[in-house]
């Protein structure tokens, strides 16, 4: 009798093991392709990730980041191996008078293993007032119980799986992802803090109708948001729509060296896309925040339209915008451009910058203005090189590869070991152009000014390097090339050495007022050769 009854118990034992198998899902699979180890040795990462709550100052909140790689790629998170997490630069979109942000994620972390390793230091640090964003899933994947065993359980029912790790021994109750995110939810607001919840930076991914593929977990985020009554903003949704709208070409260098991890650019995007879901939601719990937010609008070039006329933008360096008001000071042709454009056709900008090159003309953030004041139908003149063959990673660090192909690398900025992946000169050229087209607006290629060098009576002529990199651009892309640099020469070389010293200032390479005349009617004569469809609006 009693061994009937043992019998019958472990039958039941064993119904119940089968009825918890077939009630918990399978984890996801793995679709990311990466390796992500830096979250292997949380010693050392808890050396590298700021103390939480040390960014506090007096009594102001503190905005804390949970998330993975996608938010803070490698231990130090400083870019050394060209990829970068949105959380490098969230800060940049709020007052740091009023509130300051922590980057608290880490690479290779799950919404389960984030719980478990690392965020007990985070909940202690909270205070009321403070805000808490967790944007965490990417590694919701895998076994439950044996290598990295970081899967969380999929969906956000209340199912629970009682697991041995395989390789420590260690004992452990996963939950579904949904799960995870109330319990983060719910610790958040017994400190008295507030939490949200953001869906996932987007992948490097797209289905068959080339639209940016959207992983689950941004519905079941949703949902468990709506039920918490939490604040949701779907990241994944506002990034993948960007994404949608941008070439391949441009989709392809947001990310580096896989599908998921971001370069700098990508991680501004994200970052961005971030600020603007949080400014744009109407949730009221979000107010405070909101009114602790910066920069969220759109920078853009202060330039007055006229109704019917198109705008022609002009970038460049100190040949192009100079001092421009002394008579017998240094000139840009861009100053005088109006000598050449009729002004009641066109209205032209001029948003160059002296001593930039087009790796700092973007890298400042210059480009960005131009390219979110244009409108289909505008065009944009760019002409960059005079400070582009610099050094790369010494002072004053505006040098590009000099190449024109398409490649980049990491170098560690002299002074401040700051990372940058820097990109060719032909690189930076098609960034521009693939922008001016993305909307709708035209780009013209101008080379650079000639310098007043001469040797055995003809004039230095650039056509070994930045010449030849203007032209393998030209040809790659389809863009229109209007070769300034040699007309202008040909000119100079037409009047003489001796004549062509009242062109330029003593350096050689910036222009008098006169020179800056010579290289806007050269630009002019450019275009009308090549029937540009810019000659329409000249003199």
């Amino acid at each position: 009798m009693k061994g009937h009854i043992f019998l019958m118990a472990v039958a039941a034992w064993l119904l119940a093991l089968t009825a918890q198998a077939q009630q918990v899902k399978g984890p996801l699979e793995d679709d990311n392709n990466v390796t992500d180890l830096t979250g292997d040795s949380i010693s050392k990462a808890n050396t590298a990730r700021p103390v939480p709550g040390s960014s506090r100052r007096g009594e102001n909140p503190v905005l804390f980041l949970v998330g993975n790689s996608t938010m803070r790629n490698g231990t130090l998170g400083n870019g050394k191996n060209g990829q970068w997490g949105w959380g490098y630069v969230a800060d940049r979109y709020f007052d740091s008078a009023r509130i300051t942000v922590e980057n608290q994620a880490l690479g290779g972390m799950s919404s389960r293993t984030f719980y478990n390793k690392l965020w007990q230091p985070i909940r202690d640090a909270l205070r009321p007032g403070d805000w808490v964003i967790i944007s965490i899933g990417h590694n919701d994947n895998g076994p439950y119980d044996s290598g990295r065993a970081r899967a969380s359980i999929p969906g956000i029912g209340t199912e629970t799986l009682d697991v041995t790790i395989q390789e420590t021994g260690e004992r452990e109750t996963v939950y579904t992802y949904g799960g995870y995110m109330r319990k983060y939810i719910n610790d958040v607001r017994k400190k008295g803090a507030h939490p949200i919840l953001m869906s996932l930076t987007p992948r490097n991914a797209y289905d068959e109708q080339g639209l940016t593929i959207r992983k689950p977990h941004s519905e079941w985020l949703r949902q468990v948001a709506e039920a918490e009554h939490v604040p949701y903003i779907d990241l994944n949704d506002i990034s993948g729509r960007k994404l949608d709208g941008y070439s391949t070409w441009k989709k392809n260098y947001l990310f580096y060296q896989d599908k998921i991890h971001s370069s700098l650019l990508g991680a501004e995007m994200n970052a961005r896309s971030a600020a603007e879901g949080l400014m744009a939601s109407s949730d009221p719990a979000l107010r405070e925040l909101q009114d602790m937010m910066v920069n969220v609008s759109l920078p853009t070039v202060d330039v007055q339209r006229k109704a019917g006329c198109p705008v022609v933008f002009i970038t460049g360096d100190s040949t192009v915008k100079n001092q421009d008001k002394d008579e017998d000071g240094m000139w840009g042709w861009g100053a005088v451009a109006y000598s050449v454009f009729d002004s009641t056709q066109v209205v032209c900008a001029n948003c160059a910058m002296a001593g930039r090159s087009a790796r700092t003309f973007m890298n400042e953030g210059r480009w960005e203005k131009v390219y979110n004041s244009l409108q289909p139908g505008d065009y944009v003149l760019i002409q960059f090189g005079h400070n582009d063959q610099a050094a790369i990673d010494k002072k004053p660090m505006r040098g590009a590869i000099r190449s024109s192909q398409d490649t980049c690398h990491v170098y560690c900025m002299e002074g401040s070991k700051r990372y940058e992946l820097v990109y060719s000169f032909g690189w930076y050229l098609r960034k521009f152009i693939d922008d001016v087209r993305e909307k709708g607006a035209t780009p013209i290629l101008v080379s650079l000014t000639p310098r007043n060098r001469w040797k055995d009576g003809r004039i230095e002529r650039r056509m070994k390097d930045l010449g030849a990199w203007y032209r393998d651009v030209a040809q790659s892309t389809g863009v229109e090339l209007i070769d300034v640099h040699n007309i202008s020469a040909d000119y100079f070389e037409s009047i003489g050495e001796e004549a062509t010293r009242a062109y330029f200032c003593p350096d050689g390479t910036h222009t008098t007022l006169a020179g800056a005349r010579q290289n806007a009617k050269s630009l002019a004569s450019g275009l009308r050769a090549a029937g540009s469809p810019l000659a329409r609006f000249l003199k």
